[in-house]
């Protein structure tokens, strides 16, 4: 059974004439004919009653003919769904955001795809790049922003923007009027730092590591605004991107003595599904990016 002649089917039972029903569907009545024929030897049952004036179903085309609809009106809504994807009417994007980038990079990009296809539905997801690899490999998520460093070998990735990490603290700080930090005075200080699993944390992590630091985190948070507050009020001090220090007050950003730059890259599954959805994303964010 095909779905050419459940269509020759219901055409029939439509117009009840084999004549009228051939017309319709732009074939010859014996190519009709044969075509009926054989969907009833494939089942092994009789459709129609036939007459010299109409054709009427039996039982058994009855009961065939709510499942033909059935099928034929699923498979026309998926054609329709696939001619609006192709069209990008609908659709999803499923996008991992670190906090950063999600507050201080995405907003503009994200509001500029949204006006350029307002039909499809973006969804974000606000996590460290840890979290965010994961579940790019779990298929959680479509496309994640990551730290394109030790990126696992099933993930592709493309390279998104590199931005130099500071060290950031209040105006009245004893620090703030140097031209540079050396770790070293860094780590002396009471430090607010996000959890593991952000690229932030894991700079931390490895300087101290290297260099046989014991950072004296006060604080430990995901909430960048309640960070920066943290820094404002001269509690603590912390190192961000410095895309965040260029858009916010009363903080003053220090590069380190040993500059360190971060390259932050979109990823996605290599051997996963991009749908056309996500093909448009990544295309917008190329261009936004030149």
């Amino acid at each position: 059974m095909n779905t050419r002649l459940l269509t020759y089917f219901v055409k029939l039972v439509e117009t009840e004439n084999f004549t009228r029903a051939a017309e319709q569907l732009h074939i010859a009545q014996p190519a009709l004919s044969v075509a009926i024929k054989k969907l009833e030897q494939q089942l092994d049952l009789p459709l129609f009653h036939r007459n010299e004036r109409k054709v009427t179903l039996t039982h058994e085309g009855e009961v065939l003919l709510g499942h033909a609809r059935l099928v034929l009106q699923q498979i026309n809504d998926a054609n329709i769904a696939m001619a609006e994807l192709k069209g990008l009417e609908k659709g999803e994007v499923k996008l991992g955001v670190p906090s950063m980038l999600g507050s201080y990079f995405f907003p503009e990009i994200l509001m500029g795809f949204k006006s350029k296809y307002p039909n499809l539905k973006l969804t974000i997801i606000e996590a460290g790049t840890q979290s965010i690899r994961q579940m790019l490999l779990d298929g959680e998520l479509d496309l994640g922003v990551i730290h394109n460093e030790d990126v696992p070998e099933r993930l592709e990735t493309e390279h998104l923007i590199t931005s130099q990490m500071v060290a950031v603290v209040s105006e009245e700080h004893h620090l703030a009027a140097q031209p540079c930090m050396k770790f070293v005075d860094f780590f002396k200080e009471e430090l607010v730092m996000f959890k593991a699993g952000y690229f932030h944390r894991e700079f931390i992590d490895d300087i101290c590591q290297k260099y046989n630091f014991t950072p004296k985190i006060s604080f430990e948070t995901n909430l960048l605004p309640m960070m920066l507050n943290i820094v404002r009020h001269d509690f603590s001090i912390s190192a961000l991107l410095e895309l965040v220090t260029d858009h916010e007050k009363g903080v003053v950003a220090i590069p380190f003595e040993e500059p360190v730059y971060l390259n932050i890259a979109m990823a996605w599954r290599k051997n996963g599904y991009l749908s056309l959805a996500d093909r448009a994303f990544l295309e917008f964010v190329n261009e936004y990016g030149k």
